[in-house]
């Protein structure tokens, strides 16, 4: 049996390893993925702080990209991953503004036909929202708000201000989508030879600079500090480290903000409106 089985693994990566090899390596598209032109071209029409703070309360739909490189693969594996939420602002007692996101998906695209990646809505929907105050500045006759990082753990419990775990036997952690595996599931797909998953904890730690502008959309760039740790995976062959970077061009790292009413609150509702108020997601490869 352990012949059998260390021969399929050898055939396996064979074909992989041909696969990669004449597979073509697909490059960033230019960057910025979005033209935001028109508002960064804009001096804004709120003359005070305290209308910016009234134009900003309110329930917005949230959408951001964040390109990462991980340079662990033979072929440097270039992915966006594209984040569909909520975002709410309010005036706390003493007038300050805070921000709050509640994620509901999050998909990933890859340059790689061959592979693909996907992490289910329930483990997006278990990181609990967080709320922070924001800073709000005026520079170059435009309002800037900086909402600053506020560490987030997902598939494990303990203190979000400290390094992220990297015991695989650690007693906190969780099983935020309720497969009964530790940590946060990963599916992986190769080629439609190799499926598998990958678990993983991470320590979210996101930075928004946002502009707000005159029709009331706000749009900016995600910076992220985050920390990742595969915790184990289905098969050997997945159980390896990766070491993802975050791509250096704000262009490459978007996000927009649309008001709308507050009975949107679900993914089948903000997805119901996705084309209406949203972009196209980014892409390595035409499609139709």
């Amino acid at each position: 049996m352990r012949k059998k089985q260390f021969i399929n693994y050898s055939l396996l990566f064979g074909i992989l390893f041909m696969l990669f090899a004449c597979s073509d390596q697909i490059p960033w598209p230019p960057s910025p993925l979005y033209d935001f032109s028109k508002y960064e071209n804009e001096e804004t029409s709120f003359s005070s702080l305290d209308s910016v703070k009234k134009q900003l309360i309110g329930h917005y739909a949230h959408y951001d990209v964040v390109s990462y490189e991980d340079t662990t693969t033979k072929k440097p594996m270039l992915t966006f991953i594209i984040s569909y939420g909520f975002t709410d602002f309010r005036m706390d007692e003493n007038g300050d503004i805070i921000q709050a996101n509640r994620f509901v998906r999050a998909s990933h695209k890859i340059n790689q036909k061959q592979i693909t990646s996907k992490i289910s809505d329930e483990s997006v929907q278990a990181i609990q929202p967080h709320y922070q105050k924001v800073e709000i500045s005026k520079k170059d006759g435009k309002w800037h708000i900086l909402r600053p990082p506020t560490p987030t753990l997902l598939g494990i419990n303990g203190d979000p201000s400290q390094p992220l775990s990297r015991d695989r036997n650690d007693p906190n952690l969780t099983d935020p989508d309720g497969d009964d595996k530790p940590g946060v599931t990963v599916n992986i797909n190769i080629a439609n030879i190799l499926k598998g998953e990958i678990y993983i904890t991470r320590r979210e730690i996101f930075t928004y600079f946002l502009q707000l502008n005159n029709d009331g959309t706000l749009t900016g760039y995600v910076k992220d500090d985050s920390e990742q740790f595969v915790v184990g995976a289905s098969m050997k062959i997945l159980d390896q480290a990766s070491n993802n970077f975050q791509h250096p061009s704000k262009g490459m790292n978007p996000i927009l903000l649309v008001p709308v009413s507050e009975d949107i609150d679900t993914l089948e509702e903000l997805m119901a409106i996705r084309d209406e108020i949203f972009p196209k997601e980014p892409d390595f490869f035409e499609t139709k």
